[in-house]
């Protein structure tokens, strides 16, 4: 059972490992642009109460989503490698039975009503978000994976998806075979790695999104 001091604990190991992330401009090179994705016909139609970023506890309850607990983090950068704050991230995915938070979703009676399926977080100064959810599952015709939207002031939203690095159901997955340049479909799968030590046997999860915009359309700090 996870109980509200460990969420507490959570939130605030996101704003301890904010330094431990890299300042503006250390890139010398243009790094590889996450491909788009398509948004797909699952995000909320109906948002929940409760959207930030911890999907496993809703509103503080004693109850948990059932899943392995992941911790997903990662950066929002530009192509140069310049960090972009102040960007809403967004994540969505279906719950450990399938189900999505939407009506239309397959397997709705099984939905674990325990699940938010859906988080927002904001960037701080080094582009840094993180989340609490679980690893991904498959259901028919989809790999595991998880939905991520970004928004960023004065910029189309850009959708992506990230992926289990090394689920044998990647190499069917025809989203996720869409994307041809082999670069930018690495830039997708993710390792969802244990934590030592771990009572709760959790894992993390590192997802940097490199976006397509120049240092001058870096939102104004606020």
């Amino acid at each position: 059972m996870i109980f509200p001091s460990t969420r507490r604990q959570f939130l605030s190991s996101l704003a301890f490992g904010v330094s431990a992330w890299s300042v503006p401009g250390v890139f010398a090179d243009e790094l590889t642009r996450t491909p788009k994705q398509t948004e797909g016909p699952f995000y909320p139609d109906k948002l929940p109460l409760d959207t930030d970023n911890d999907l496993i506890v809703i509103n503080d309850t004693l109850t948990p989503a059932v899943g392995e607990i992941t911790h997903l983090s990662g950066r929002i950068l530009d192509a140069s490698g310049t960090p972009i704050r102040n960007a809403v991230v967004e994540i969505w995915q279906c719950d450990n039975n399938g189900a999505y938070l939407h009506s239309k979703t397959g397997n709705a009676d099984k939905r674990d009503r325990h699940f938010q399926g859906f988080g927002r977080f904001v960037t701080g100064r080094a582009g840094e978000y993180g989340f609490r959810t679980i690893k991904p599952v498959a259901y028919p015709g989809r790999t595991p994976h998880i939905h991520v939207a970004v928004k960023v002031p004065g910029q189309d939203k850009f959708v992506t998806q990230c992926y289990v690095k090394g689920h044998p159901g990647n190499e069917k997955d025809g989203i996720l075979r869409s994307i041809r340049d082999d670069k930018a479909r690495e830039s997708v799968l993710v390792d969802f790695a244990p934590i030592p030590d771990s009572r709760l046997r959790e894992l993390t999860a590192r997802f940097d999104i490199v976006l397509g915009v120049t240092p001058r359309d870096e939102p104004k700090a606020g």
